[in-house]
């Protein structure tokens, strides 16, 4: 896809994402039960570090994310997942599972949508392209602090791997993939924020 064709499709993926509205959202730190804790101090394995592509990552022969050493995160940092809207809950389901999992291996705190103590909010919002045999979701997430203000950004884009048009094309192992790649971009920013 050329430079220009993929930026034509992530504004008008914006622009698709800013006038969606819909009633099938998911919330990852409803997933994580009671009050979590970070993990230690100490670094974890990387878990898909991603490449200079968006929405691509690193994988070993067999398939899992490669390894790596990561900054620590601030302790005190507990992030709540607000609803991700979009898309539908069959999809969204391996996406807030695997974000669950990954920011606990990670050592980011979440917090459910009912604690107080949360320090930022996690805004997901994410769409699906089909052209042609290929469908292409595309994702936004926004990093809010807990007045709301946007602090960062991540973003990029993902093939599908099943066939279809829309999120009937869309498998696990896509949202999966995603959501690899979102946990290490908000654990290295996370870790380059000043404690």
């Amino acid at each position: 896809m050329s430079r220009t064709l993929a930026m034509v499709v992530v504004l008008l993926g914006g622009i698709l994402l800013a006038a969606c509205t819909t009633s099938d959202v998911l919330e990852p730190s409803s997933l994580t039960g009671t009050r979590q804790t970070a993990a230690s101090t100490t670094p974890s394995p990387a878990i898909a570090a991603p490449d200079a592509t968006a929405g691509t990552s690193s994988t070993t022969a067999s398939g899992q994310p490669s390894t790596g050493q990561v900054a620590a995160i601030n302790s005190s940092t507990k992030i709540q997942f607000a609803p991700i809207v979009g898309a539908t809950v069959e999809a969204v389901t391996p996406l807030t599972e695997r974000i669950a999992l990954r920011a606990n291996e990670r050592g980011i705190g979440l917090a459910r949508s009912d604690d107080p103590t949360a320090t930022h909010v996690l805004k997901g919002y994410l769409s699906t392209i089909s052209e042609g045999n290929e469908t292409t979701v595309i994702y936004v997430w926004d990093v809010l602090d807990a007045s709301g203000n946007r602090l960062h950004r991540i973003q990029g884009q993902q093939k599908a791997t099943g066939k279809g048009e829309g999120w009937v094309a869309v498998g696990r192992d896509t949202m999966q993939s995603i959501a690899d790649v979102t946990v290490v971009q908000l654990a290295t920013w996370l870790a380059g924020r000043p404690g």
